[in-house]
This record gives C-alpha cells, structure tokens and sequence, in this order.
C-alpha cells in the first residue's frame, strides 16, 4: 500500500512538478493551493505526509502546521522554503514538523527524504 502525500503550495508550477516526482515514486499525491484546502483534505482524507510552503498568501506555513498537528498530531509534516529564517524554521519544528526542504530542491534528495520520513513513521 502505498502512502498518500499532500502538497501544499500556492503556485501550481510547484504542486505540479511535486506531484508527478512523487507519483513517479509510487505514491498517491493530492494537492491543494491554500492553508483552507488544506485543513479541509486533512480532515476528509487519510494523509500520510504532508509538503507544506511556508510563504503562502492568506494563512502562513506555521498557521497551517498548527492546524494539521491539531487535527492529525501523526501525520508527518515536511517544511519547503525558499527563505531559510533560522527563527521561523525552529518555531517550526517546535511545532512538530518533521525536516525542511530548501527550494529549489534537488528531486533525487526530496524523494530520499519522503522515503526516509514515512519508513521513520511507520517504524
């Protein structure tokens, strides 16, 4: 069975490179284009890991990592930014997320570490 990802960036260009890298791998990828959407497909969908852009219009990544933590404290939640705020990013893991990703991303890494992260929480 494979696991289900859920990308959350509000430019297409990213929802759509990520979900065909990560259907290449095997995994089912849903995506959505707000912090809203998001919190809607956590609560409706069984979500294994979440991408989550931290600079989006309306609600912000860590806006939207407290929200998923609250609603489903398992899911595993990979942070990609293309500012890396040393503060932001503590706050962050604080808040439970599992590793952060720097865009632009290396594709071969991203899959090593989805791989990594799921193996880590279905251990």
């Amino acid at each position: 069975m494979s696991a289900t990802i859920l990308v959350v960036d509000d430019r297409a260009g990213i929802r759509k490179l990520l979900q065909e890298v990560l259907q290449s791998a095997g995994y089912e990828v849903i995506s959505a284009a707000s912090g809203n959407e998001a919190i809607t497909i956590v609560g409706q969908e069984k979500i294994d890991l979440v991408m989550l852009d931290m600079k989006m219009s309306g609600m912000d990544g860590l806006e939207i990592l407290t929200k998923i933590k609250e609603e489903a404290p398992h899911i595993v939640v990979l942070i990609m930014t293309a500012y890396e705020e040393l503060e932001v990013l503590q706050e962050a893991a604080r808040q439970g997320a599992a590793a952060c990703i720097s865009k632009p991303f290396d594709i071969d890494e991203l899959k090593e570490l989805v791989a990594q992260k799921l193996r880590a929480a279905s251990a």
